[in-house]
């Protein structure tokens, strides 16, 4: 089987790269990017190409499956550049893939994609997926959940799957993760316990996660098992306020969601922090998952709970690890993270 993994640099596709090559289903990888990386594992083969832009048909000729996770999440005060990226960028990957014959589409779809639900009975996958309509990154995922039902419906022939994360995190993302969502403007070093008195517990703060190798794990499985349709994909615990606050040693504190979401959106105007007061909003909404199906029709088991997952992420954010790839490398931002200030915070050069 070979495979070609769209978004191949990042969070998910560095993790899910080499499990493709150590299977044994798996006779080739073709690593496709914007933009080339340093780190080059053994037996992948590489290629440049901007979905948006560029004719990508040529790298899809003779696979045997599609893995799209590319994804841009910053400029969020450029929602019509992001929309043209991710979702007419999506849409013409998923119509090259069928103009060149590929027989299963793996899509990284995401719990954004759903609409808001309950945060204490877990919802499968028939939960609706309309997102919240005023974030963009939910808005986009939801979005093309839609333009995958039409391909489903007019190419039955075609083995589409949407694995759906919680929020995917590993150590190797603390300086993307701050860059994208933080900004430039957090010293490392205060992610600390000693130095964080106390976490916001707000309404609505519960939320899963999934470590990347995990998540990975579940791709993989989903391009070399014969299945269709969504996998919900997260770890247990779910995380609170609570749990968070004992990770950091703080204490949580209860407060009102609205002068938390002002706080987020004063900062996010100003240019401050990256993170839009819109995706705080959707965060609040989004359902807790039940992972039944992936666990039983996958046979997938995730191998790190969320709080060690959590507590890798946070000694990567503290000591800005990354890997050699333009998504994840910490020299992204620039030397003392001047492209970052300079391009907007949180911008993805």
């Amino acid at each position: 089987m070979r495979v070609v993994v769209v978004g191949a640099t990042g969070n998910i596709g560095t993790s899910l790269v080499p499990a493709l090559v150590a299977d044994p289903d798996v006779t080739s990888v073709l690593g496709l990017a914007r933009r080339s990386p340093a780190w080059r594992p053994d037996d992948v083969e590489w290629a440049t190409a901007d979905i948006a832009t560029d004719d990508v048909a040529a790298h899809l000729r003779g696979a045997d499956a599609l893995v799209h996770l590319g994804w841009l999440i910053q400029p969020s005060h450029d929602p019509i550049l992001t929309w043209r990226v991710n979702v007419l960028g999506g849409i013409r990957l998923f119509r090259a893939a069928v103009e060149a014959g590929v027989r299963t589409i793996v899509h990284a779809s995401s719990v954004g994609a759903y609409s808001p639900g309950p945060k204490d009975t877990p919802v499968d996958e028939s939960w609706p997926t309309d997102g919240w309509p005023t974030a963009a990154y939910p808005r986009e995922k939801a979005y093309l959940e839609r333009v995958l039902d039409r391909i489903e419906a007019e190419h039955p022939q075609l083995r589409i799957v949407r694995i759906r994360p919680g929020f995917v995190f590993k150590r190797e993302t603390g300086a993307e993760q701050r860059r994208l969502f933080v900004g430039p403007f957090l010293p490392n070093r205060l992610v600390r316990p000693s130095l964080i008195p106390v976490v916001p517990d707000l309404p609505g703060l519960r939320f899963q996660v999934v470590h990347s190798l995990d998540a990975a794990d579940a791709f993989r499985r989903a391009v070399v098992r014969d299945v269709r349709g969504a996998f919900n994909v997260a770890t247990d615990p779910v995380v609170d306020a609570q749990q968070l606050a004992r990770l950091l040693g703080a204490r949580p504190v209860r407060l009102p969601a609205r002068p938390a979401r002002a706080a987020v959106a004063t900062a996010w105007q100003l240019r401050l922090t990256p993170a839009s007061p819109h995706l705080l909003d959707a965060l609040l909404r989004v359902p807790i998952m039940s992972t039944d199906r992936a666990r039983s029709e996958l046979g997938w088991q995730p191998r790190h709970d969320s709080l060690e997952t959590l507590d890798e992420f946070l000694g990567g954010l503290r000591d800005g690890a990354g890997m050699d790839t333009p998504p994840l490398s910490p020299r992204t931002g620039g030397p003392l993270r001047s492209r970052e200030v300079g391009t907007g915070a949180g911008e993805q050069p």
